[in-house]
């Protein structure tokens, strides 16, 4: 039993260096600017349908690179910007920790669209914003010919998550808080 002990406290202090190494790693404006512009050039391609929505969207919130690491115990950490028609509106992080098992890291972006100004206006005002909490995310999933579930083309907040291999389906946004930072 003490060998289990001692290898789960291991674990737990390798998770944790994990995710402070991923706050130690604050990205620069003009270098958030540049993988966000990058991670919307790969959302074209990657969701057309997703991409053409976003242009109708009253606010763009782009995680262009969210590390999601853990032993055991993990977590998530990655900072974007919010676009509101086409420009800059601010600078957030994301971040979140999870229980289970689970070993390994990887890497995705995450894209949220604030269909309606209600919707981002209550972002914008939160002092912490925590998905499934403040507000549900409807993750898209594509179907025949690349477009969206018309159920969740009908919804205020939708996401997008991929990584450089497409689209991912199954994940979620929830326990996901996200927070406005200071670049």
């Amino acid at each position: 039993m003490a060998g289990f002990v001692s290898i789960l406290t291991r674990c737990l202090l390798a998770s944790i260096l994990l995710i402070q190494s991923g706050f130690a790693c604050a990205a620069l404006r003009e270098e958030i600017d540049a993988r966000v512009r990058e991670a919307l050039v790969n959302f074209e391609k990657e969701a057309p349908a997703g991409h053409e929505l976003a242009k109708r969207a009253a606010g763009v919130l782009v995680f262009p690179n969210v590390i999601k690491a853990g032993i055991g115990i993990g977590g998530e950490y990655g900072e974007g910007a919010l676009m509101i028609k086409g420009a800059q509106a601010g600078y957030y992080n994301i971040a979140s920790a999870s229980f289970g098992f689970q070993l390994g890291a990887q890497s995705r972006s995450q894209i949220i669209l604030f269909m309606n100004p209600g919707a981002l206006e209550t972002f914008r005002q939160s002092e912490g914003w925590k998905a499934g909490v403040d507000a549900s995310v409807a993750v898209a999933t594509l179907g025949a010919g690349g477009a969206i579930d018309s159920e969740t083309l009908n919804r205020p907040i939708i996401g997008f998550i991929f990584s450089g291999k497409g689209l991912m389906y199954n994940l979620t946004f929830e326990g996901s808080k996200i927070t406005r930072i200071e670049r």
